[in-house]
Parts: structure tokens; sequence; C-alpha cells
């Protein structure tokens, strides 16, 4: 029996789970006005959890041996426990989105760009937003409220309200 949003828990998750992937991909999505209201705290959990977990980095330094046997001392950062534990719930509320081939950029070009990178999506959200609200949560002084939704009327076809809810 369908709940909220008209839908079955399984469908409404899914539809959540994409919404909140293309908000955050894309920053600006047009939806209708219940589909936002319901997707505004979903996404914002997420961005919270990304905020507060961002710079828990690990660095530790490996040695190599090159071909002529020379060491070469390198530092390598990797994610730590906490950052760990909260990428792994974001990708499990999100789903997995790729890098897009620019119009006239040739293939090489595109893979030479997105070689290092595996998960896009969780790279835009813990290197771009989060440092982002972070700055702006020490500025302001207010954690959250990272999403705006702006009413656009009914749609023509049904009569839904339509909205736009973007990342601010």
């Amino acid at each position: 029996m369908p709940g909220k949003l008209g839908r079955t828990s399984k469908e409404r998750n899914a539809l959540l789970r994409n919404q909140a992937s293309q908000l955050l991909w894309y920053g600006r999505i047009e939806t209708t006005a219940a589909k936002a209201k319901e997707l505004r705290p979903y996404v914002e959990k997420l961005i919270t959890k990304a905020v507060n977990t961002y710079d828990d980095n690990i660095e530790f330094e490996i040695t190599k041996t090159d071909k002529k046997g020379k060491e070469i001392k390198a530092t390598n950062i990797k994610d730590g426990p906490r950052k760990l534990a909260a990428r792994r719930a974001i990708m499990a509320k999100t789903y997995d989105l790729q890098e897009i081939k620019g119009f006239n950029e040739k293939k090489s070009a595109y893979k030479e760009r997105t070689k290092d990178v595996q998960h896009p999506l969780m790279d835009k959200l813990f290197n771009e937003l989060a440092p982002k609200y972070a700055a702006r949560k020490e500025e302001v002084g207010q954690g959250g409220g990272y999403t705006r939704i702006y009413l656009l009327g009914e749609r023509r076809g049904d009569g839904a309200e339509t909205a736009v809810i973007e990342l601010v």
C-alpha cells in the first residue's frame, strides 16, 4: 500500500536517492513541491555528515624503490575512520553519478581528467561542497540551511504545484 508521495517505501527511497544525487551533482533541480519538501531534510542530513567529517584525513609516509634501486619517500593521504564511515553512509543514500564528457572534449582528455576519480559525486561533496559550507558555518555560526525551495506555480498538464530546490 502506497504511503507518502503516493509510493511504496522502496519506490520513495529510490526517488529520494535519485533526486538527492541529482541535486548534489547539479546544484538545482525542478520537481513538485511535495517532493522538494520531502527531499530537503534528506539532503541536509547528507551535507551535514560531510561537513562534520570532510577534514578527517590521515597522512603517512611510504618509501618506494624505483627501477634504478633508488629509494623515494612519498606522502600519502587517506580517509580517517570518521570520514570513511560518513562517506560509506552517504554512498548508501545516493547513486554514484559519473563525470560527463564535455561537448568538444576529446576522449583522451576526458580519460586523463577522470583517471583518478572513482566516485565523482563523493569527491564533489567532500572536496567542494563540504569545505564551502564549513566556512559558511564558521562565518555565520549557522549549521544547516543548505537548500532553498522556490515555488513556481501549477504545472500545466495536471495542476501539480512545481518547485525548484537548489543548494544555497
